[in-house]
Protein backbone atom coordinates (compact mmCIF):
# COMPACT_ATOMS: atom_id res chain seq x y z
CA UNK A 1 0.00 0.00 0.00
CA UNK A 2 1.33 3.72 -0.59
CA UNK A 3 1.75 5.97 2.41
CA UNK A 4 -0.85 9.15 2.48
CA UNK A 5 0.47 12.35 3.52
CA UNK A 6 -2.02 14.40 4.95
CA UNK A 7 -0.96 18.73 5.00
CA UNK A 8 -3.04 20.13 7.52
CA UNK A 9 -3.30 23.82 6.80
CA UNK A 10 -6.37 23.87 9.58
CA UNK A 11 -6.07 21.53 12.55
CA UNK A 12 -9.83 20.77 13.05
CA UNK A 13 -10.53 19.56 9.56
CA UNK A 14 -7.36 18.29 9.04
CA UNK A 15 -7.96 15.96 12.41
CA UNK A 16 -11.39 14.57 10.79
CA UNK A 17 -9.89 13.99 7.53
CA UNK A 18 -7.47 11.72 9.81
CA UNK A 19 -9.84 9.83 11.48
CA UNK A 20 -12.10 9.60 8.19
CA UNK A 21 -8.91 7.88 6.24
CA UNK A 22 -8.04 5.60 9.56
CA UNK A 23 -11.76 4.90 9.87
CA UNK A 24 -12.16 3.66 6.08
CA UNK A 25 -9.33 1.73 6.08
CA UNK A 26 -10.53 -0.38 8.95
CA UNK A 27 -14.17 -0.92 6.83
CA UNK A 28 -12.24 -1.45 3.49
CA UNK A 29 -9.18 -4.00 5.26
CA UNK A 30 -10.23 -5.08 8.87
CA UNK A 31 -9.67 -4.44 12.27
CA UNK A 32 -6.88 -1.70 13.00
CA UNK A 33 -5.39 -1.91 9.75
CA UNK A 34 -5.35 1.48 7.24
CA UNK A 35 -2.64 2.77 4.90
CA UNK A 36 -0.09 4.42 6.82
CA UNK A 37 -0.05 8.18 7.34
CA UNK A 38 2.29 11.07 7.61
CA UNK A 39 0.88 14.40 8.87
CA UNK A 40 2.24 18.04 8.72
CA UNK A 41 1.02 20.36 10.37
CA UNK A 42 2.07 24.57 9.96
CA UNK A 43 0.30 26.68 12.25
CA UNK A 44 -2.18 28.39 9.94
CA UNK A 45 -1.51 31.51 12.06
CA UNK A 46 1.58 31.76 9.85
CA UNK A 47 -0.16 32.50 6.83
CA UNK A 48 -3.36 34.12 7.81
CA UNK A 49 -1.46 37.76 6.83
CA UNK A 50 -0.95 36.31 3.80
CA UNK A 51 -4.17 34.90 2.98
CA UNK A 52 -5.27 38.62 4.05
CA UNK A 53 -3.73 40.62 1.82
CA UNK A 54 -3.89 38.12 -1.13
CA UNK A 55 -0.35 37.14 -0.76
CA UNK A 56 -0.71 33.56 -2.55
CA UNK A 57 3.50 33.50 -2.90
CA UNK A 58 3.78 34.06 0.77
CA UNK A 59 1.22 31.30 1.35
CA UNK A 60 2.40 29.11 -1.00
CA UNK A 61 5.84 28.87 0.68
CA UNK A 62 4.02 27.55 4.00
CA UNK A 63 1.80 25.24 1.83
CA UNK A 64 5.03 24.10 0.47
CA UNK A 65 6.97 23.22 3.37
CA UNK A 66 3.90 20.71 4.95
CA UNK A 67 3.79 18.73 1.64
CA UNK A 68 7.83 18.77 1.65
CA UNK A 69 7.40 17.43 5.62
CA UNK A 70 5.28 14.99 4.41
CA UNK A 71 7.30 13.82 1.82
CA UNK A 72 10.82 13.47 4.03
CA UNK A 73 8.34 11.18 6.09
CA UNK A 74 7.70 8.69 3.67
CA UNK A 75 4.28 9.64 1.95
CA UNK A 76 3.91 8.82 -1.89
CA UNK A 77 1.81 11.35 -2.11
CA UNK A 78 -0.72 13.96 -0.34
CA UNK A 79 -4.10 15.01 0.48
CA UNK A 80 -4.87 18.80 1.86
CA UNK A 81 -8.19 18.91 4.00
CA UNK A 82 -8.50 22.42 3.13
CA UNK A 83 -10.51 23.90 0.37
CA UNK A 84 -9.09 27.14 0.41
CA UNK A 85 -5.78 26.34 0.10
CA UNK A 86 -5.93 24.45 -3.18
CA UNK A 87 -6.38 28.58 -4.71
CA UNK A 88 -2.34 28.24 -4.46
CA UNK A 89 -2.25 24.77 -4.56
CA UNK A 90 -3.53 24.81 -7.94
CA UNK A 91 -0.89 27.14 -8.70
CA UNK A 92 2.40 25.06 -7.75
CA UNK A 93 0.79 21.45 -7.72
CA UNK A 94 3.23 20.67 -10.65
CA UNK A 95 6.76 22.04 -8.43
CA UNK A 96 5.76 19.67 -5.80
CA UNK A 97 8.06 16.98 -4.98
CA UNK A 98 5.17 14.38 -4.91
CA UNK A 99 1.53 14.26 -6.44
CA UNK A 100 -1.79 14.97 -4.57
CA UNK A 101 -5.25 14.74 -4.81
CA UNK A 102 -7.26 17.63 -5.31
CA UNK A 103 -10.29 18.42 -3.07
CA UNK A 104 -12.58 19.77 -5.80
CA UNK A 105 -12.09 16.62 -8.10
CA UNK A 106 -13.44 14.29 -5.82
CA UNK A 107 -16.36 16.11 -4.50
CA UNK A 108 -17.25 16.69 -8.49
CA UNK A 109 -16.71 13.50 -9.08
CA UNK A 110 -19.12 12.26 -6.34
CA UNK A 111 -21.49 15.41 -8.10
CA UNK A 112 -21.31 13.88 -11.31
CA UNK A 113 -22.47 10.16 -9.70
CA UNK A 114 -25.65 11.92 -8.24
CA UNK A 115 -26.32 14.42 -11.48
CA UNK A 116 -26.94 17.31 -9.81
CA UNK A 117 -26.67 20.69 -11.89
CA UNK A 118 -27.37 23.34 -9.56
CA UNK A 119 -24.90 23.22 -6.23
CA UNK A 120 -24.95 25.19 -3.31
CA UNK A 121 -21.17 26.07 -2.01
CA UNK A 122 -20.59 27.59 1.35
CA UNK A 123 -17.36 27.83 2.57
CA UNK A 124 -14.92 30.45 3.58
CA UNK A 125 -15.19 33.90 1.55
CA UNK A 126 -12.41 32.78 -0.81
CA UNK A 127 -13.69 29.45 -1.55
CA UNK A 128 -17.23 30.68 -1.90
CA UNK A 129 -16.08 33.41 -4.53
CA UNK A 130 -13.08 31.72 -5.63
CA UNK A 131 -11.64 29.81 -8.90
CA UNK A 132 -11.47 26.28 -7.67
CA UNK A 133 -15.16 25.20 -7.46
CA UNK A 134 -15.85 27.82 -9.95
CA UNK A 135 -14.42 26.34 -12.83
CA UNK A 136 -14.48 22.71 -11.13
CA UNK A 137 -18.34 23.05 -11.90
CA UNK A 138 -18.41 24.73 -15.16
CA UNK A 139 -16.08 22.24 -16.30
CA UNK A 140 -18.88 19.77 -15.65
CA UNK A 141 -21.22 22.01 -16.99
CA UNK A 142 -22.80 23.14 -13.49
CA UNK A 143 -24.09 26.44 -11.73
CA UNK A 144 -22.41 27.24 -8.42
CA UNK A 145 -24.62 29.18 -6.26
CA UNK A 146 -23.34 30.96 -3.27
CA UNK A 147 -25.18 33.11 -0.47
CA UNK A 148 -25.00 36.44 -0.35
CA UNK A 149 -22.36 39.21 0.36
CA UNK A 150 -23.50 39.78 4.03
CA UNK A 151 -23.89 35.65 4.44
CA UNK A 152 -20.64 35.06 3.12
CA UNK A 153 -19.23 37.76 5.90
CA UNK A 154 -20.82 35.75 8.36
CA UNK A 155 -20.01 32.38 7.03
CA UNK A 156 -16.56 33.43 6.96
CA UNK A 157 -16.34 34.83 10.35
CA UNK A 158 -17.67 31.57 12.12
CA UNK A 159 -15.30 29.44 10.30
CA UNK A 160 -11.99 31.48 11.46
CA UNK A 161 -13.12 32.49 14.86
CA UNK A 162 -15.14 29.45 15.72
CA UNK A 163 -14.87 26.30 13.90
CA UNK A 164 -10.99 26.07 12.78
CA UNK A 165 -11.04 26.67 16.87
CA UNK A 166 -13.16 23.91 18.07
CA UNK A 167 -15.87 26.25 19.13
CA UNK A 168 -19.35 24.44 18.17
CA UNK A 169 -22.43 26.81 18.60
CA UNK A 170 -25.84 26.46 17.93
CA UNK A 171 -26.47 29.85 16.91
CA UNK A 172 -23.08 29.51 14.14
CA UNK A 173 -24.77 25.71 13.25
CA UNK A 174 -28.01 27.56 12.73
CA UNK A 175 -26.28 29.98 10.36
CA UNK A 176 -25.09 27.61 8.32
CA UNK A 177 -28.21 25.78 7.89
CA UNK A 178 -29.98 29.19 7.34
CA UNK A 179 -27.72 29.67 4.58
CA UNK A 180 -28.19 26.28 3.38
CA UNK A 181 -32.21 26.63 3.00
CA UNK A 182 -31.92 30.55 1.14
CA UNK A 183 -29.77 28.10 -1.31
CA UNK A 184 -32.25 25.66 -1.44
CA UNK A 185 -34.84 28.28 -2.17
CA UNK A 186 -32.73 29.39 -5.58
CA UNK A 187 -32.90 26.25 -6.65
CA UNK A 188 -29.88 24.47 -5.43
CA UNK A 189 -29.95 20.28 -5.92
CA UNK A 190 -27.40 19.62 -3.27
CA UNK A 191 -24.48 21.88 -1.22
CA UNK A 192 -21.08 21.46 -1.07
CA UNK A 193 -19.75 21.66 2.39
CA UNK A 194 -16.72 23.49 1.26
CA UNK A 195 -14.66 24.06 4.36
CA UNK A 196 -13.19 20.90 6.31
CA UNK A 197 -14.99 22.17 9.39
CA UNK A 198 -18.44 22.71 8.18
CA UNK A 199 -19.38 18.92 8.55
CA UNK A 200 -18.30 19.13 11.94
CA UNK A 201 -21.57 20.77 12.48
CA UNK A 202 -23.56 20.76 9.38
CA UNK A 203 -24.90 16.99 8.56
CA UNK A 204 -27.12 15.11 6.15
CA UNK A 205 -29.74 14.82 9.12
CA UNK A 206 -29.85 18.44 9.78
CA UNK A 207 -29.17 19.58 6.16
CA UNK A 208 -32.19 20.93 3.91
CA UNK A 209 -30.01 19.78 0.70
CA UNK A 210 -27.92 16.17 0.05
CA UNK A 211 -24.40 17.33 1.71
CA UNK A 212 -21.42 16.72 -0.17
CA UNK A 213 -18.59 16.58 2.63
CA UNK A 214 -15.54 17.55 1.02
CA UNK A 215 -13.26 16.38 4.07
CA UNK A 216 -14.96 13.17 3.96
CA UNK A 217 -14.49 12.28 0.67
CA UNK A 218 -11.03 13.20 0.36
CA UNK A 219 -10.07 11.09 2.95
CA UNK A 220 -11.85 8.29 1.12
CA UNK A 221 -10.15 9.10 -1.89
CA UNK A 222 -7.07 8.81 -0.13
CA UNK A 223 -8.06 5.16 0.39
CA UNK A 224 -8.78 4.14 -2.43
CA UNK A 225 -5.75 5.32 -4.33
CA UNK A 226 -3.58 4.18 -1.08
CA UNK A 227 -4.55 0.28 -1.80
CA UNK A 228 -4.67 0.86 -5.80
CA UNK A 229 -1.78 -0.54 -7.11
CA UNK A 230 -1.30 1.50 -9.84
CA UNK A 231 2.17 3.23 -10.19
CA UNK A 232 2.88 7.50 -9.35
CA UNK A 233 4.69 9.48 -11.81
CA UNK A 234 6.45 11.87 -8.50
CA UNK A 235 6.04 15.01 -10.59
CA UNK A 236 2.44 14.39 -12.34
CA UNK A 237 0.61 17.28 -10.64
CA UNK A 238 -2.64 16.19 -9.57
CA UNK A 239 -3.83 12.67 -9.40
CA UNK A 240 -6.75 11.21 -11.24
CA UNK A 241 -9.54 10.00 -8.80
CA UNK A 242 -9.69 6.54 -8.28
CA UNK A 243 -13.18 5.04 -8.40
Amino acid sequence: MKTIGIVAHSFEGAALCFLTACREGVARLGPHMHPKVVMSSVPLALSMPAWEANDYPAVAKFIAEGVQTVTDGGADFFVCPDNTAHIVLEQIAGDLPIPGIHIADVVCHELSKQGWKHVGLVGTRWTMTGPVYEQALKKRGCERLIPDDTTRKQLNAAIFDELCLGIFTESTTNLFLGAIDDLKSRGAECVILGCTEIPLIVTPENSSLPTLDSTRLLAKYAILEAINDRPLDAKSGWLPVST
